[in-house]
């Protein structure tokens, strides 16, 4: 009979030690409950003890976490219709304040978050235009309101260290789309209209170019055969020279005949001379 009782009291201290330890992983915090009051909170990473029965734990995770969101529809200040889709990245910070604003329920903490992010975001986009809101540094767009997000975070115990947008989706088949439309298809044809503006002065400097070099090198060529020419007729008026110094009657003979030949070139022209002309020494009989 006492051993049964030691071995019941052995095993109740045994359930007893076992259900007042619990481990807290890296990255983790715990809080302790005694009789759902919290009575203990941050407690790290590690291995802690409670008491059996009357105390309870709860270990949350503390690292950065990922708040996704369903789209929502806003209006820019020029009244136009965008869908923003986003998330936040944040973290738990005061882990009394987050059970006692949730109950430890993370997903209640979600579907009280998305509305504060939210209406934050619809005064942000509410406060710049269309284009600003689509072409601008969307990182900007929620830094003014981050410090707005976080006040009403805190009542949950959670800290919002960063917001960004996914994407910004503009409604289809609308005026809006057709404007963005219209300003990118303006803006092509303007970056359209400035390279050919481009390409047409460079081409108007290639042309203006190739026609002074044209001129160059036609110059220097009319030049050089001018040039050519005089040193031809120096040379030919030289042998004709050496020719008429060597035969004076044979040159003569040969001037005469290159005269003939000019003179009756057209085979039917007429010329009317005396009969002692010099002309036609050659062509007489006498000689």
């Amino acid at each position: 009979m006492n051993r049964r009782l030691a071995l019941i009291a052995l095993a109740l201290l045994a359930l007893a030690l076992f259900g007042s330890m619990y481990v807290v992983r890296e990255g983790q915090a715990a809080i302790v409950l005694n009789l759902g009051k919290v009575v203990r909170t941050d407690i790290g990473p590690g291995l802690h003890f409670k008491w059996p029965l009357i105390e309870s734990r709860l270990v949350f995770d503390r690292r950065l976490q990922v708040l996704s969101a369903d789209p929502e529809r806003y209006l820019t200040s020029e009244k136009k219709d965008v869908s923003v889709d986003f998330f936040a990245i944040g973290r738990i910070e005061n882990l009394r304040d987050f059970y006692r604003a949730t109950g430890g329920d993370e997903s209640i903490a979600t579907q009280r978050l998305a509305p504060i992010i939210k209406d934050a975001l619809r005064n942000e986009i509410n406060a710049h235009t269309l284009q600003e809101v689509v072409s601008g540094d969307r990182s900007k767009v929620l830094a003014a309101q981050l410090i707005a997000i976080n006040q009403g975070a805190s009542t949950l115990g959670v800290r919002i260290s960063d917001i960004r947008i996914k994407r910004i989706d503009l409604p289809t088949g609308g005026e809006v789309i057709e404007q963005v439309y219209r300003r990118m298809r303006a803006q092509r044809q303007q970056v359209a209209s400035q390279l050919r503006a481009e390409g047409q002065e460079e081409k108007q400097k290639i042309e203006s170019e190739a026609d002074r070099q044209q001129a160059v090198i036609l110059a220097e060529a009319e030049r050089d055969a001018q040039k050519l020419r005089g040193e031809g007729d120096a040379e030919a008026a030289r042998i004709y020279g050496e020719a008429a110094n060597r035969d004076p009657g044979f040159y003569a003979f040969q001037r005469s005949l290159e005269a003939y030949r000019k003179a009756f070139d057209g085979g039917s022209d007429v010329i009317v001379l005396e009969r002692n002309d010099p002309f036609l020494q050659y062509m007489r009989n006498d000689r």
